[in-house]
């Protein structure tokens, strides 16, 4: 089967059509083709946005085959093993202090005699199934450059709004020049999917460059591993997780080995990642983009761009938004996209007559621990920031709860099959629930609650099993791709080899579970989803609010083969209980700890010690209302700076 065969056959006509030879080095005047060394180094490809290649394109000062040579060199640096693994990949790890690498990047788009020539391996080969790699009508990433600098040179023009950016793409997305297995070391007959994903589709139109796909937890589990790509590391301190699922793509942007990445979030995989790694991370409306492509997806796996700026952020969102007819949820899209471009909101640098509310759910110190103080401290000092630029601040105070109101009203009422279980004193079998639950709507007081205090924000996402849903998105990939090998998710388990190793598990067994799903039922999470949204639409209604702002997430990255921190009052991770509802959520640096409290092998809480780690804040708003937060959050951006390399993988030294 071949999807999306007629839109990717007019992308790559319109790549193929510039015309240069496979490999050439064009500006299209020989008196400007300076020699390498003169004219690429002299970029300083660091932190460069994508309007700093643009601009240094546009004034000659070098060309895009040069911008992915000066990636290459970095990951040439920086992309290396970064654990001890002495028996092999497959194998248990320990973790390496100072390590120099982080491992982010798995695939590279290079054909094997330019792969060979930068002196990459081939288990970094563009295909593990096509060892020869000469179909012209897949040009790889310097090819592909090389022609448009052709096409530039001839007309003066950028092909795109993404002319000269270059990405990772995580691995969850097909790529039809590049393999494509969730990270999985799995025995596909082609490991090249037929077609791109749409995402990926859009982005080339727009001439981004796909140089490279990014590391991830293996099916977008629950740890920094692969069986394929390995594991990666945290650039700030790489015996730390750099956060999952989509690990990989926050980590080559941090260490500036690509300028932007596509992850992917069902409940934090962009939003942990992205704090943990100290860069920007969109998690948009469900509907606005299409999930076509994707292996595992579903009703709230969301396509988000990460960059180091909120203005990269907003440009790539505005390459690949919008209705999509291999997706229907993007149908709910038309007609709600914003009059201008995105990133034409990241322009203000005031915020005078929004109205911005405080999650103090997410931030009351008393019900969590120590671990939790500086990063509910550093955006503590981010709402004052917004003040300052001239936000109203909605603040119930330090242990109030913005939502507790319309939780009580509304959870009750809407949740009804999946709230009755979790009080069976106040719904006893053969007990007339029904009128309960109207005594409730009527009498707050009522509403049910506990010693740890009433149901929450935190806590009001239902209990149903949505039973089916994983091996049906599974299957429906599987089928939709046509391989000739796997054509099922159990043969996606038997054809495949997994690590193995006692502390991080393997996704074997999960995998297993999965595929013994019989019935397709996903009422509960769209229940789910319908109540959080009446909750948060009614309080922003009422309290008339813009936005609100939070902690990202109140933990920092731990030792990754170390005892993770554990739940306390619901806090997780990270917080995404009401972005993965269907609300669009923006992640932007908020500073760094000074200390960090590690797990003992017996699970004991440790001393502090001293550790500068990167936290996250992040901004909420309505669905479709993606503008929203690219203004505010480029004016608490700007006015801030919080985004600072990792000192480790700084500049290379220029022969």
């Amino acid at each position: 089967m071949r999807r999306r065969k007629a839109a990717f056959a007019g992308v790559l006509a319109m790549i193929i059509g510039l015309g240069a030879a496979p490999g050439a080095h064009a500006t299209g005047d020989r008196d400007r083709d300076w020699d390498w060394d003169d004219r690429g180094r002299s970029f300083k490809i660091e932190e460069a946005t994508i309007a700093d290649i643009q601009e240094a394109i546009q004034r000659r000062q070098i060309t895009t085959t040069d911008v992915v040579k000066l990636y290459l060199e970095r990951i040439k640096a920086y992309n290396g093993t970064c654990v001890n693994e002495p028996q092999g990949i497959l194998g248990p790890i320990t973790m390496i202090p100072h390590a120099g690498k982080v491992n982010a990047l798995m695939t590279l788009n290079l054909r094997p005699k330019n792969r060979t020539a930068w002196g990459f391996d081939a288990r970094k080969a563009r295909s593990q199934t096509d060892a020869a790699d000469t179909d012209p009508r897949m040009p790889d990433a310097l090819e592909i450059a090389a022609r448009l600098d052709q096409q530039f040179a001839r007309s003066g023009r950028l092909t795109g709004p993404l002319h000269g950016a270059v990405f990772s793409i995580k691995d969850q997305y097909d790529t039809f020049d590049m393999r494509t297995t969730s990270g999985a070391d799995a025995f596909w007959a082609n490991d090249r999917p037929p077609d791109d994903a749409t995402v990926v589709a859009r982005l080339r139109a727009a001439g981004a460059i796909i140089l490279a796909k990014a590391n991830m937890d293996e099916y977008a589990g629950g740890d920094a591993r692969s069986s394929w790509g390995g594991t990666g590391c945290n650039p700030y301190d790489t015996e730390r997780d750099p956060g999952g699922s989509s690990g990989g793509s926050a980590v080559s942007v941090a260490t500036n080995m690509v300028t932007c990445s596509i992850a992917e979030e069902t409940g934090g995989s962009v939003v942990k990642p992205a704090r943990w790694n100290n860069v920007v991370g969109l998690v948009p409306t469900r509907e606005l983009v299409s999930a076509d492509g994707m292996i595992q997806r579903g009703l709230n796996t969301r396509v988000g761009p990460m960059c180091r700026t909120v203005g990269d952020v907003a440009k790539v969102l505005g390459a690949y938004a919008g209705f999509d007819p291999k997706d229907e949820l993007t149908a709910f899209s038309n007609g709600r996209l914003p009059e201008r471009p995105y990133e034409s909101y990241t322009g203000d640098r005031r915020l005078y007559g929004y109205r911005i509310g405080v999650i103090r759910e997410y931030m009351n110190k008393s019900l969590f621990n120590a671990v939790d103080t500086e990063s509910i401290d550093l955006v503590d000092r981010a709402v004052g920031d917004l003040r300052r630029l001239g936000a109203t601040i909605v603040d119930p105070g330090p242990t109030g709860a913005l939502f507790q109101s319309c939780v009580d009203r509304f959870a009750p009422k809407w949740l009804n099959q999946q709230f009755t279980p979790q009080w069976p004193a106040v719904f006893p079998a053969g007990a007339d629930h029904n009128t309960t639950l109207l005594d409730m709507f009527f009498d707050l007081s009522k509403v049910p609650h506990t010693a740890a205090g009433r149901p929450s924000i935190r806590n009001i996402g239902g209990t149903g099993t949505d039973a089916g849903d994983g091996r049906y998105n599974f299957n429906a990939y599987i089928r939709e791709r046509g391989d000739a090998n796997i054509k099922s998710l159990t043969d996606l388990i038997t054809k495949a080899n997994f690590w193995t190793d006692p502390v991080l598990t393997n996704r074997k067994a999960s995998l297993e579970s999965t595929d013994r799903a019989l019935t397709l039922a996903t009422a509960s999470a769209l229940q789910s989803k319908h109540t959080m949204q009446t909750i948060v639409h009614q309080c922003f209604a009422e309290l008339d609010l813009d936005a609100v702002v939070y902690p990202s997430g109140n933990i920092p990255p731990a030792v990754l083969t170390a005892i993770q921190e554990p739940t306390v009052n619901d806090r997780g991770s990270n917080w995404t209980a009401i972005s993965s509802r269907g609300f669009p959520a923006l992640t932007v640096p908020a500073g760094f700890t000074s200390k960090v409290y590690d797990r003992g092998p017996d699970g004991q809480l440790l001393p502090p010690k001293a550790a500068r780690l990167p936290v996250g804040v992040d901004f909420l708003a309505l669905p479709f209302r993606e503008a929203t937060l690219f203004d505010i959050a480029s004016a608490y951006e700007a006015a801030t700076r919080h985004r600072s390399p990792p000192p480790e993988f700084g500049p290379l030294g220029r022969r």
